[in-house]
């Protein structure tokens, strides 16, 4: 049973890329059976998050903390200028008063993303700071959330702080905090324990969240067809600038390994706990940007793997650098 379910989520984190958009797809053909299901989202996602934290120890956030300068850089190039770029773009599109600005900009203030550290992992980059980065960010996402949607839209954005703050601490808080004491109390090993069975109805969780969250607007994306043809490009556009502006802040560091997790961390987002949050708390069309991202935050990631290797090995790199050929990063 143990082997089988290692191979299964292996096999899962393998097609991940191809799982999601599937899912997101299901949940538009299926809305009409799976409308029903939207109280088991925050449990599944409480569920995520607890699975993910298991992997993180007090060492590591020890460890982050020692690099003060890469995650304060991740933060602030996630949270302030993607943000702000988001905003830019929503506003110039569709006017300030469209719930799709809204949705732009939830999509760069939701915590980082899990799967950045599965691309981290392929990139050679630093697995631990990615890892204990998007714990730290989860745990602050109940004041940095609110407070940020506070400062872009003041007044003009009516919701509940309070709730919101709650809601993200039962969700995201509470179990990633069980999750790191868990793998403390467990000297680490509850991660390789519960693998079989964790690692699968994890990533499984995600996908029915996916589909619930996608059944639950698809009325309002059938709704609004001509806007895709708008908004597409520009959600291809801001998880485009997510990746450079990582890349671009990030590249004065001079070690390739801080690049790719900065470049990474910028670029990913907790997209479920966007559907989950615009969902609750915002208007339906607000969830349009973030669920469109679902089918591009992937594929994007394959071309910045893709990107990344061309640039570790080019004379651009050992000129920023001032590495030899010898020293480059070898995938």
């Amino acid at each position: 049973m143990g082997s089988f379910g290692i191979r299964l989520n292996a096999w899962i984190e393998k097609y991940l890329s191809v799982i999601v958009p599937v899912s997101l797809i299901l949940g538009f053909l299926l809305s009409h059976y799976m409308n029903s299901w939207t109280a088991a989202v925050p449990l599944l996602f409480a569920y995520l998050t607890f699975v993910m934290a298991t992997g993180c120890s007090f060492g590591q956030i020890r460890e982050a903390f020692r690099m003060p300068v890469p995650m304060a850089l991740t933060f602030v190039l996630s949270h302030i200028v993607a943000p702000a770029l988001g905003y830019a773009i929503g506003r110039t599109a569709f006017g300030a008063e469209s719930p799709y600005v809204v949705g732009f900009v939830l999509f760069a203030i939701i915590p980082l993303g899990v799967s950045s550290v599965i691309w981290v992992g392929l990139s050679k980059g630093h697995v631990p700071l990615a890892l204990a980065m998007i714990v730290i960010d989860s745990a602050l996402s109940p004041f940095v959330i609110p407070a940020a949607v506070e400062l872009i839209f003041g007044e003009a954005i009516a919701f509940d702080h309070t709730k919101v703050m709650l809601d993200l601490v039962e969700i995201i808080v509470v179990p990633t905090i069980l999750g790191v004491l868990v793998n403390e109390v467990s000297k680490q090993r509850f991660k390789s324990w519960s693998a079989p069975v964790c690692g699968p109805t994890s990533k499984l969780a995600l996908a029915v969240v996916v589909m619930i969250n996608a059944a639950a607007i698809e009325p309002y994306v059938a709704q609004m067809k001509s806007d895709m043809i708008v908004v597409i490009p520009l959600v291809v556009l801001l998880v485009l600038l997510s990746y450079l502006i990582g890349f671009a802040g990030s590249v004065w560091l001079r070690k390739p390994d801080l690049v790719i997790t900065i470049t990474y961390s910028s670029g990913m987002r907790n997209i479920s706990l966007g559907l989950v949050l615009a969902l609750a708390y915002f208007e339906p069309l607000t969830a349009v940007p973030v669920v469109l991202s679902i089918l591009i935050q992937q594929p994007m990631a394959t071309l910045n793997h893709w990107l990344m290797k061309k640039y570790l090995r080019s004379s651009l790199y050992t000129k920023l650098t001032g590495a030899s050929p010898d020293e480059q990063v070898r995938y």
